[in-house]
């Protein structure tokens, strides 16, 4: 009998957890000033380069979906969990959502003016994260912007249980020079960097990064 991937178990336990993960943290970004000062620079850039389309990558249930859109953008989700997808819906009919994976986006190449990996990488070996950079470069248009949000450290802690029920994941913490490293390999310029200490149920630093494609010259 074959062992599911790192990605079925992935899948199958945001499945799980999608409908009580969307109301544990509905109101979670209310009292992070620092967050959402990113996201406000990260819109902020978006529209001053002309607006267009921003994809919210690994998206759950769509609340930082609606964040941005009421910043605003032209915003859209994807993610790799059906349960997450199908919780953004119904929360947020006037948005759309689609599942995707973020190594294989079904997006045309150049086509984004923006994508947000908001913690939708913490579950991806630091090793592997150059594949997914190399993706969103591609599908980003010269000129278009990348947040990123990340737990700060070094390692993986797994989880057996999560959101009130059993799930098996993996989350990785990363190390803000080691990401920006591999991001300026991808091809991104790094225009922002922030690290703040935990705050609320956090066990560790938090990093947001917020990068460019830079122009063809």
């Amino acid at each position: 009998m074959t062992e599911p991937s790192p990605l079925d178990t992935t899948r199958a336990s945001y499945d799980t957890v999608a409908a009580d993960y969307a109301v544990l943290l509905a109101d979670e970004m209310a009292d992070k000033p620092y967050d959402n000062a990113m996201l406000t620079a990260f819109a902020q850039l978006v529209t001053a380069g002309g607006g267009g389309r921003v994809g919210d990558l690994g998206c759950g249930p769509g609340r930082v979906t609606a964040i941005l859109r009421d910043l605003g953008l032209t915003a859209f989700g994807i993610d790799l969990s059906p349960g997450m997808i199908a919780v953004a819906r119904e929360t947020y009919p006037g948005l759309d959502f689609a599942e995707g994976s973020m190594t294989a986006l079904d997006l045309a190449d150049d086509s984004l003016a923006g994508a947000l990996a908001w913690y939708s990488l913490v579950h991806t070996p630091p090793e592997q994260l150059p594949v997914f950079f190399a993706e969103f470069h591609r599908v980003l248009a010269p000129g278009g912007h990348l947040l990123m949000a990340f737990k700060v450290g070094d390692g993986c802690v797994h989880l057996e249980q999560a959101y009130g029920h059993a799930v098996t994941l993996d989350v990785y913490r990363f190390v803000p020079d080691a990401v920006a490293d591999m991001l300026v390999k991808a091809g991104f310029r790094v225009q922002a960097r922030l690290v703040r200490e935990a705050v609320q149920w956090e066990r560790t630093p938090q990093a947001f990064f917020l990068m460019v494609k830079p122009e063809a010259r």
